[in-house]
């Protein structure tokens, strides 16, 4: 196998003092050598330096394939770094990795974190809503941040999102001679890297499917708290698996999906407003990396979609939809059709008959008043159809 052309070195604020003599070796042999500024500031990359484009495109490496190259990361390349992003595009024998300690480690070393029982995200490059699902009492997170000016933006997030007992660290420049450690947020300038622990103390969102409908921005056509929970149940998320949602709405379904542990959703909802609705509630929960969302009706907007493991009918079920559904998803896959109307309730009657499945009717009634007393007023009971194609 030929020698690789790429070399990955994990930088630390220390520069060359802390790295191997292999990453030295690489350094020296390198033709070109790619990393930030300030990588290239550390090791003084001089004339063979070159800054990433912004955006961050790996194309200007992949150009020097063949001839010795160097690309520098913070710490170790594979968590929350460069490394990950080129692997896409390279074969196994045409690299090599040297890492350093990365963020995390140093953090928790500081700290005393066992960091097996840490969270840890990189927020330099997504929301802070990434932390809605995670936070709870007792959690621990390190994250790493944009600049020094996400410090006072992390704060002010968590003060209004649910966490604001949440003991924050701030962690500048680990492992190099500006570091610094500071119990809240630090006065003055903050000197990037930069790094926060977080320790909420506030209760998080609740773990059990059925999340109160209070927490969901929506038009009143939303699948209600003990139905969602109900539909959840019957979706069965996994690890791994794709949910179609169609007939979005609110993205209730598709939202409870992903916390559940659900890999993606792929929704449609043919109402732009409620569209829009449904992809601002799965904003605020931290999860639109995970959630697509096509304003279209079905079958037609299911084309090109990501192969479901499970399939969610909130509303709009017709024969032809059916159908064509059942003809295009593969074996296996679980198909849930909550019916309202009776010529829904019709349908399902017809294909479970026809398919089998499970039936379950919901009938709920809530307390509402009735003069200077109370009464049960009924919702409208809903037929559930669960089956497996």
């Amino acid at each position: 196998m030929a020698e690789p052309w790429l070399t990955i070195i994990g930088l630390g604020e220390d520069g060359p003092a802390g790295l191997s003599p292999a990453s030295h070796a690489a350094l020296a042999a390198a033709k070109v050598i790619f990393g930030g500024p300030r990588h290239l500031d550390l090791i003084g990359a001089g004339g063979k330096g070159q800054a990433w484009p912004i955006p961050f495109d790996a194309t200007p490496v992949l150009t020097q394939r063949g001839q010795p190259t160097v690309v520098l990361a913070s710490g170790d390349p594979f968590w929350f770094g460069a490394g990950g992003s080129l692997m896409a595009q390279l074969s196994p024998g045409e690299w090599v990795s040297h890492p350093a300690p990365s963020t995390f480690q140093l953090a928790a070393n500081r700290l005393g974190w066992r960091l097996e029982e840490v969270l840890t995200l990189g927020l330099h490059a997504a929301p802070f809503a990434r932390l809605r699902p995670l936070l709870g009492r007792g959690v621990r997170v390190i994250c790493t941040l944009r600049d020094g000016a996400a410090v006072e933006e992390l704060a002010r997030w968590l003060a209004g999102n649910g966490h604001p007992n949440a003991r924050l660290t701030v962690l500048e420049r680990l492992g190099g001679p500006l570091e610094r450690i500071t119990r809240g947020v630090p006065d003055g300038p903050i000197g990037a890297p930069v790094s926060a622990a977080i320790e909420a103390t506030d209760p998080g969102l609740p773990r059990a499917s059925g999340l109160p409908d209070a927490l969901f921005q929506h038009d009143g056509q939303i699948t209600k708290r003990p139905v969602r929970a109900l539909t959840l149940s019957a979706l069965a998320p996994r690890p791994g698996e794709v949910l179609w949602d169609i007939g979005a709405g609110s993205g209730s379904i598709g939202i409870e999906w992903l916390l559940a542990g659900g890999a993606h959703v792929a929704a449609l909802e043919a109402d732009p407003t409620r569209g829009a609705r449904a992809r601002g509630n799965v904003e605020a929960f931290g999860l639109s990396h995970r959630y697509q969302l096509t304003e279209a009706r079905a079958p037609e907007g299911l084309a090109g979609l990501a192969t479901p493991d499970a399939v969610f009918i909130g509303g709009g079920a017709s024969e032809a939809l059916l159908t064509h559904l059942w003809d295009l998803i593969p074996p296996g896959t679980r198909l849930v059709l909550n019916a309202v109307t009776l010529e829904t309730e019709a349908l399902v009657l017809d294909w479970s008959a026809r398919h089998g499945g499970q039936l379950l009717k919901v009938e709920l009634s809530e307390p509402t008043a009735i003069g200077r007393k109370r009464g049960w007023k009924s919702a409208l009971p809903i037929l559930q159809w669960s089956v497996t194609r």
